[in-house]
């Protein structure tokens, strides 16, 4: 084994319920992988209880993945509303004004990794 291997072994491991939720514009977030040297993409399991605020963000392209809904669900997306349901996979560009409506909990992969500087608000 050489000096690299040992530093990095070429994976991480996030265990999601050891994760302290943060408060984020959707909810609550758990977000793995945040780390200075990861400059890949992140992970979060989001807690959607309320309507999200609507928001977009210049760099991050956002890959939504929907795990469970608790009756109606939409994302809204540049001002349409678009219903969803569990394993319903959106891709969102970055500029693209989106929000979660309704109870619902998602994966969130933003590519690069979430960045709180790049959350923007009409």
């Amino acid at each position: 084994m050489n000096n690299n291997e040992a530093a990095d072994p070429g994976y991480m491991i996030a265990h999601m319920d050891k994760i302290a939720s943060a408060e984020c514009p959707c909810g609550m977030s758990r977000r793995a992988f945040v780390s200075p040297d990861n400059q890949v993409a992140t992970l979060h399991l989001v807690d959607i209880s309320i309507d999200a605020r609507t928001h977009y963000h210049k760099k991050l392209t956002e890959i939504y993945y929907i795990l469970e809904t608790e009756g109606e669900a939409f994302m809204e997306l540049n001002g349409k509303l678009i219903p969803v349901q569990p394993n319903t996979a959106i891709f969102i560009k970055p500029e693209t004004r989106h929000r979660a409506v309704g109870k619902m909990k998602i994966i969130n992969v933003p590519i690069p990794p979430f960045d709180p500087n790049d959350e923007w608000f009409d």
